[in-house]
């Protein structure tokens, strides 16, 4: 595993507890996309499908670790992520293992963003992450994240 994906994982597991009960691991990071996996056995609910709220999770937090990691990457290491705003749709049940997976926004919304920060110590990004089971869409997400010091 590399060192960005270990230490994504050691950190969402130390800090945000509730990622080790859904099995949640950081499977890439490249190319700025940040793939999570989330594994069916560990999530199920009682319609033998993946419960919406562990979606809902594993979508938040590959915009929050693509995040977190791209600052890393910036050099920026004095901010704290929170999500602010969101929206999610479930266009289809997700009956097997599926990736969360997050991609980087345009550069100029990320340099816009990054200069903001710097400026005021206060920025928001809009992100986009899906849900994927073999590569087919199951679930969009759409979430504001702000970064403040």
């Amino acid at each position: 595993m590399s060192d960005d994906r270990a230490y994504l994982e050691q950190l969402l597991h130390q800090d945000i507890p509730l990622t080790q009960a859904l099995g949640l691991g950081v499977q890439g990071w490249q190319g700025g996309e940040l793939r999570l996996s989330l594994p069916l056995a560990a999530n199920l609910n009682h319609k033998s499908s993946m419960f919406g709220g562990s979606l809902y999770c594993g979508a938040v937090l590959a915009g929050w670790g693509w995040l977190h990691l791209s600052l890393r990457e910036a050099g920026v290491t004095d901010g704290h992520i929170v999500i602010q705003q969101s929206q999610i749709d479930y266009p289809q049940p997700v009956l097997s293992d599926a990736l969360a997976v997050c991609a980087a926004p345009a550069a100029a919304e990320w340099d816009k963003f990054l200069a903001l920060y710097q400026r005021r110590g206060l920025a928001r990004i809009r992100l986009h992450s899906r849900i994927l089971v073999d590569e087919v869409e199951a679930v969009r997400f759409s979430g504001q994240y702000v970064l403040h010091r």
